[in-house]
Protein backbone atom coordinates (compact mmCIF):
# COMPACT_ATOMS: atom_id res chain seq x y z
CA UNK A 1 0.00 0.00 0.00
CA UNK A 2 1.37 3.60 -0.92
CA UNK A 3 2.18 6.04 1.80
CA UNK A 4 -1.26 8.24 0.60
CA UNK A 5 -3.06 4.84 1.38
CA UNK A 6 -1.51 4.19 4.86
CA UNK A 7 -2.68 7.81 5.46
CA UNK A 8 -6.15 7.87 4.57
CA UNK A 9 -6.67 4.42 6.13
CA UNK A 10 -5.02 5.75 9.73
CA UNK A 11 -7.23 8.88 9.05
CA UNK A 12 -10.33 6.50 8.66
CA UNK A 13 -9.89 4.29 11.96
CA UNK A 14 -9.12 7.79 13.92
CA UNK A 15 -12.49 9.12 12.74
CA UNK A 16 -13.78 5.96 13.41
CA UNK A 17 -12.21 5.77 16.58
CA UNK A 18 -13.74 9.47 17.66
CA UNK A 19 -17.39 8.62 16.59
CA UNK A 20 -17.24 5.65 19.12
CA UNK A 21 -16.25 7.70 22.08
CA UNK A 22 -18.52 10.18 20.69
CA UNK A 23 -21.01 7.83 20.99
CA UNK A 24 -20.14 5.96 24.18
CA UNK A 25 -20.28 9.34 25.88
CA UNK A 26 -23.83 10.17 24.49
CA UNK A 27 -24.87 7.07 25.70
CA UNK A 28 -23.32 7.16 28.89
CA UNK A 29 -24.51 10.95 29.29
CA UNK A 30 -28.05 9.59 28.84
CA UNK A 31 -27.53 6.58 31.11
CA UNK A 32 -26.51 9.16 33.85
CA UNK A 33 -29.35 11.60 33.35
CA UNK A 34 -32.09 8.82 32.91
CA UNK A 35 -30.43 7.38 36.41
CA UNK A 36 -30.59 10.67 37.82
CA UNK A 37 -34.39 11.14 37.10
CA UNK A 38 -35.11 8.04 38.41
CA UNK A 39 -33.42 8.36 41.62
CA UNK A 40 -34.91 11.67 41.93
CA UNK A 41 -38.43 9.99 41.02
CA UNK A 42 -37.77 7.57 44.07
CA UNK A 43 -36.54 10.19 46.30
CA UNK A 44 -39.71 12.06 45.90
CA UNK A 45 -41.48 9.10 46.17
CA UNK A 46 -40.18 8.13 49.79
CA UNK A 47 -40.76 11.68 50.79
CA UNK A 48 -44.53 11.04 50.01
CA UNK A 49 -44.84 8.18 51.37
CA UNK A 50 -43.24 9.03 54.65
CA UNK A 51 -46.14 9.72 57.28
CA UNK A 52 -45.71 13.42 59.15
CA UNK A 53 -47.32 13.10 62.76
CA UNK A 54 -46.96 16.67 65.30
CA UNK A 55 -46.90 15.42 68.94
CA UNK A 56 -48.25 18.47 71.22
CA UNK A 57 -47.34 17.90 74.42
CA UNK A 58 -49.56 20.33 76.60
CA UNK A 59 -48.90 23.44 78.79
CA UNK A 60 -45.19 24.25 79.83
CA UNK A 61 -42.99 26.66 81.78
CA UNK A 62 -44.75 28.55 84.04
CA UNK A 63 -48.13 26.49 83.29
CA UNK A 64 -48.32 23.77 84.65
CA UNK A 65 -51.69 22.54 83.86
CA UNK A 66 -53.35 20.74 85.84
CA UNK A 67 -52.03 20.15 89.22
CA UNK A 68 -52.87 16.30 90.61
CA UNK A 69 -54.36 15.18 93.64
CA UNK A 70 -50.53 14.21 94.92
CA UNK A 71 -49.03 17.46 93.59
CA UNK A 72 -47.92 15.92 89.97
CA UNK A 73 -47.46 18.38 87.17
CA UNK A 74 -49.42 17.97 83.86
CA UNK A 75 -47.27 19.48 81.61
CA UNK A 76 -44.57 16.48 82.65
CA UNK A 77 -46.39 13.96 82.33
CA UNK A 78 -47.50 15.75 78.81
CA UNK A 79 -43.91 15.92 77.79
CA UNK A 80 -43.25 12.06 79.31
CA UNK A 81 -45.76 10.52 77.23
CA UNK A 82 -45.02 12.24 74.03
CA UNK A 83 -41.42 11.49 73.86
CA UNK A 84 -42.41 7.45 74.47
CA UNK A 85 -44.56 7.86 71.73
CA UNK A 86 -41.96 10.04 69.29
CA UNK A 87 -39.66 6.79 69.77
CA UNK A 88 -42.31 3.85 68.68
CA UNK A 89 -43.61 6.08 65.59
CA UNK A 90 -39.98 6.98 64.58
CA UNK A 91 -39.65 2.96 64.73
CA UNK A 92 -42.68 3.06 62.16
CA UNK A 93 -40.64 5.08 59.47
CA UNK A 94 -43.62 8.31 60.55
CA UNK A 95 -41.29 11.46 60.79
CA UNK A 96 -42.21 12.68 64.34
CA UNK A 97 -42.13 17.01 65.05
CA UNK A 98 -42.30 17.78 68.48
CA UNK A 99 -43.83 20.58 69.58
CA UNK A 100 -41.74 21.66 72.52
CA UNK A 101 -39.26 19.97 73.91
CA UNK A 102 -38.41 21.98 76.93
CA UNK A 103 -40.75 24.16 78.70
CA UNK A 104 -42.64 26.16 76.24
CA UNK A 105 -42.37 28.10 72.73
CA UNK A 106 -42.62 31.60 74.27
CA UNK A 107 -40.18 34.03 74.91
CA UNK A 108 -38.50 34.91 78.50
CA UNK A 109 -40.45 38.09 80.02
CA UNK A 110 -43.40 37.85 77.61
CA UNK A 111 -46.57 39.24 79.32
CA UNK A 112 -49.27 37.09 77.70
CA UNK A 113 -46.71 33.96 77.56
CA UNK A 114 -49.49 31.10 77.54
CA UNK A 115 -51.02 33.13 74.02
CA UNK A 116 -47.41 33.49 72.24
CA UNK A 117 -46.76 30.01 73.11
CA UNK A 118 -50.18 28.34 71.47
CA UNK A 119 -50.08 31.05 68.65
CA UNK A 120 -46.12 29.55 67.84
CA UNK A 121 -47.80 26.08 68.21
CA UNK A 122 -50.25 27.03 65.60
CA UNK A 123 -47.42 28.11 63.55
CA UNK A 124 -45.37 25.65 63.60
CA UNK A 125 -48.13 23.05 62.37
CA UNK A 126 -49.00 25.35 59.88
CA UNK A 127 -45.51 25.30 58.42
CA UNK A 128 -44.99 21.16 59.35
CA UNK A 129 -48.32 20.07 57.05
CA UNK A 130 -48.60 16.94 59.30
CA UNK A 131 -50.76 14.49 58.71
CA UNK A 132 -52.27 14.68 61.97
CA UNK A 133 -51.48 16.07 65.14
CA UNK A 134 -51.59 14.48 68.42
CA UNK A 135 -51.35 16.91 72.04
CA UNK A 136 -51.45 14.86 74.71
CA UNK A 137 -53.00 16.29 78.12
CA UNK A 138 -54.20 15.35 81.41
CA UNK A 139 -57.72 15.76 82.64
CA UNK A 140 -58.79 16.97 86.15
CA UNK A 141 -62.41 17.00 87.70
CA UNK A 142 -63.96 18.62 91.38
CA UNK A 143 -65.15 14.86 92.37
CA UNK A 144 -62.10 12.68 92.58
CA UNK A 145 -63.46 9.65 91.49
CA UNK A 146 -63.92 10.95 87.86
CA UNK A 147 -61.66 8.59 86.09
CA UNK A 148 -61.08 7.85 81.85
CA UNK A 149 -59.22 8.93 79.00
CA UNK A 150 -61.33 10.76 76.65
CA UNK A 151 -60.33 12.11 73.06
CA UNK A 152 -61.38 15.66 71.74
CA UNK A 153 -61.79 16.68 68.19
CA UNK A 154 -62.83 19.74 66.23
CA UNK A 155 -66.46 19.25 65.74
CA UNK A 156 -66.76 20.05 61.74
CA UNK A 157 -63.36 17.97 61.07
CA UNK A 158 -64.72 14.53 59.83
CA UNK A 159 -61.13 13.45 59.68
CA UNK A 160 -60.97 14.55 62.84
CA UNK A 161 -63.59 12.81 64.32
CA UNK A 162 -62.69 9.62 62.29
CA UNK A 163 -59.32 10.00 64.34
CA UNK A 164 -60.72 10.76 67.62
CA UNK A 165 -63.17 7.37 67.27
CA UNK A 166 -59.80 5.23 66.73
CA UNK A 167 -57.72 7.16 69.32
CA UNK A 168 -60.83 6.48 71.60
CA UNK A 169 -61.27 3.06 70.96
CA UNK A 170 -57.45 2.00 71.10
CA UNK A 171 -57.45 3.91 74.34
CA UNK A 172 -60.29 1.82 75.84
CA UNK A 173 -59.03 -1.30 75.04
CA UNK A 174 -55.61 -1.08 75.92
CA UNK A 175 -56.31 1.05 79.64
CA UNK A 176 -59.82 -0.08 80.29
CA UNK A 177 -62.46 -1.77 78.64
CA UNK A 178 -64.77 -0.49 81.34
CA UNK A 179 -64.50 3.01 80.14
CA UNK A 180 -67.56 4.55 78.63
CA UNK A 181 -66.25 7.60 77.86
CA UNK A 182 -66.73 8.89 73.92
CA UNK A 183 -64.71 10.69 71.83
CA UNK A 184 -66.13 14.13 71.46
CA UNK A 185 -66.77 17.12 69.31
CA UNK A 186 -65.88 20.59 70.73
CA UNK A 187 -65.28 24.29 69.06
CA UNK A 188 -63.55 26.03 72.07
CA UNK A 189 -60.61 25.07 72.48
CA UNK A 190 -57.90 26.90 70.86
CA UNK A 191 -55.58 24.00 69.25
CA UNK A 192 -58.25 22.48 67.79
CA UNK A 193 -60.17 25.83 66.59
CA UNK A 194 -57.00 27.57 65.41
CA UNK A 195 -55.26 24.80 63.42
CA UNK A 196 -56.25 23.59 59.93
CA UNK A 197 -54.14 20.02 59.77
CA UNK A 198 -56.40 16.94 61.61
CA UNK A 199 -56.14 17.32 65.42
CA UNK A 200 -57.07 15.45 68.19
CA UNK A 201 -56.41 16.56 72.28
CA UNK A 202 -55.91 13.35 73.98
CA UNK A 203 -57.03 13.58 77.80
CA UNK A 204 -55.03 10.35 78.87
CA UNK A 205 -56.52 10.69 82.45
CA UNK A 206 -57.97 12.38 85.62
CA UNK A 207 -54.87 13.85 87.87
CA UNK A 208 -58.30 14.67 90.20
CA UNK A 209 -58.13 10.94 90.80
CA UNK A 210 -55.50 9.95 93.35
CA UNK A 211 -55.44 6.28 91.61
CA UNK A 212 -55.01 7.41 87.99
CA UNK A 213 -53.02 9.86 88.70
CA UNK A 214 -50.66 7.03 90.26
CA UNK A 215 -50.96 5.02 87.25
CA UNK A 216 -50.08 8.14 85.03
CA UNK A 217 -46.82 8.95 86.71
CA UNK A 218 -45.79 4.65 86.29
CA UNK A 219 -43.48 3.79 83.71
CA UNK A 220 -45.14 0.48 83.11
CA UNK A 221 -49.03 2.64 82.63
CA UNK A 222 -46.82 4.81 80.43
CA UNK A 223 -45.92 2.24 78.39
CA UNK A 224 -49.13 0.61 77.71
CA UNK A 225 -50.68 4.33 77.27
CA UNK A 226 -47.99 4.82 74.56
CA UNK A 227 -49.08 1.31 72.93
CA UNK A 228 -52.35 2.60 73.35
CA UNK A 229 -51.85 6.18 71.41
CA UNK A 230 -49.61 4.23 68.68
CA UNK A 231 -52.01 1.59 67.66
CA UNK A 232 -54.79 4.39 67.69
Amino acid sequence: MTKKGNLQQGAFHLEKGKKLEWLMAVILLSAAYVLSREGARLVAAQKAATKVVVLDSGHGGDDPGKIGANGVKEKDINLAIARLLKKKLEKQGILVVMTREGENLSDPGTVNAKVQDLQRRVQLIHKKKPDCVISIHQNSYPDAAVKGAQVFYYTDSKEGEKLALCMQAALVAGLDPANHRKAKGNKTYYMLKKTDAVLVICECGFLSNPEEESLLISAAYQEKLVEALQKG
